[in-house]
Formats: C-alpha cells, sequence, structure tokens
C-alpha cells in the first residue's frame, strides 16, 4: 500500500528484455535507506518487488501482465521514473490509499502553464474516466493527484511548482503516457451495487413454478 507521495526520482540504469516480461535495475539512494529483498517500491505507480540490491540501487522483475497493461515496456535506459517505498502505519496519509495496481494508461494531450500551476490533461478509455470524480483522487505515475476537471473524453489536473519538481510529471509534453490508477472506493463501491443487482435478479427468478420443480413447494 502507498499514499502517492512520490519519495524520489530514480534513473533507469539497466533493462533486460524477455519476450514479454523484462528486469529492472533503478539507481537510487534515498528509498534504499530501509529497503531490504522482498520489499514492495512503487515505481512511475506499478508496485514492484525488490529481487535484488547493490550499493546504489535495486532490481525488480516485471511480468507480462504487468508489461500489458501500464508503460513500463516504453522505458529506455536513463529514462526518470517515480519512486515510493511501501506505507509503514505509522507514517501521514498525505496523499490517499494507492495500491500500486496500475487500471490502466492515458495520454497527455494538452499542457497549459497558468502563473504557478501546470494544467495536463489526460486522454483515456472510458474504462478509466468512468471512477474520474471532480475534485477526487487519482494516482498519475505514481503521484496522488486532485482532479480538476473531467468530462467524457478527458480529465485534467494541475501541478504546483512542488509536485513538477519533485516527480516527472513536470516534464511531461504532448503525447507522453502515464500510468493511471483510479480511486479504490470508486472501485469499491461499483463492485458492491453490480453485486446486489445480481442478487435482486437471483432473487427475481425464483418463481413458485421453480419452487415446486425443485421439492420446495
Amino acid at each position: 500500500m502507498f499514499t502517492g507521495i512520490v519519495e524520489e526520482i530514480g534513473i533507469i540504469k539497466e533493462i533486460i528484455r524477455k519476450s514479454q516480461s523484462i528486469r529492472l535495475s533503478i539507481a537510487c539512494s534515498k528509498i534504499l535507506d530501509d529497503v531490504k529483498i522482498g520489499d514492495s517500491i512503487a515505481v512511475n505507480g506499478i508496485c514492484l518487488t525488490v529481487t535484488d540490491m547493490g550499493s546504489s540501487c535495486f532490481f525488480a522483475d516485471v511480468m507480462p501482465e504487468t508489461m500489458r497493461r501500464t508503460g513500463l515496456n516504453r522505458l529506455s535506459i536513463s529514462d526518470k521514473v517515480n519512486l515510493e517505498r511501501a506505507l509503514k502505519l505509522s507514517d501521514r496519509l498525505g496523499g490517499h490509499i494507492v495500491t500500486g495496481h496500475i487500471d490502466g494508461t492515458g495520454k497527455v494531450t494538452s499542457r497549459i502553464e497558468e502563473d504557478n500551476a501546470i494544467w495536463l490533461t489526460i486522454e483515456a478509455d472510458d474504462n478509466i474516466l468512468k471512477y474520474m470524480v471532480m475534485k477526487g483522487s487519482v494516482t498519475l505515475d505514481g503521484t496522488s493527484l486532485t482532479v480538476a476537471y473531467v468530462d467524457e473524453n478527458c480529465f485534467k489536473v494541475s501541478l504546483i511548482p512542488h509536485t513538477a519538481g519533485e516527480t516527472i510529471l513536470g516534464s511531461k509534453n504532448l503525447g507522453d503516457q502515464l500510468n493511471i490508477e483510479c480511486d479504490l472506493i470508486g472501485k469499491y463501491v461499483e463492485k458492491l451495487i453490480y453485486s446486489n443487482k445480481l442478487d435482486r435478479k437471483v432473487k427475481k427468478d425464483i418463481s413458485i413454478e421453480f419452487l415446486k420443480s425443485n421439492g420446495f413447494a
């Protein structure tokens, strides 16, 4: 579990590619302080397991399912990535509840500077946009942000100078892809509502004829 508050910008040091998966080596410093093999680190919002460590880097394996759902397949050597260690129960929840399980990707279609802020417009599929709520939370490349606008085609976020400078979002340009994790609460609510509809349908289908034919009436 994470908060979407990026701790450090890491640099891709090595990429070992297989047919459908990759092994990453990521150079960093701050987040290695209390990390051990088996711990979870969010890399551009994707929960990855530390499989090995060096003095100034860690290694992580990325399976095919993660490659299909995220933008990790577009990474190159020297690319920068947002990093966050897993949340401790004693930590402040400065962002929002983030699982590190990506729902899909979106594309930057507009970047506009307004005084001290940077507005990013993100184009995404319907299965992403249905969870976007005005003033709700969204995670972009592992960064907790507030949805400032949403319609049937896109949503927008506004970056303050700190967020733009301390994450990779400040360097995003038109056409760049972002990993998106929708708010977990919305997905649970949808599941509960859908389940209730199924329950009502099953109960409605139970008739006297059905009970008689099965020996209950």
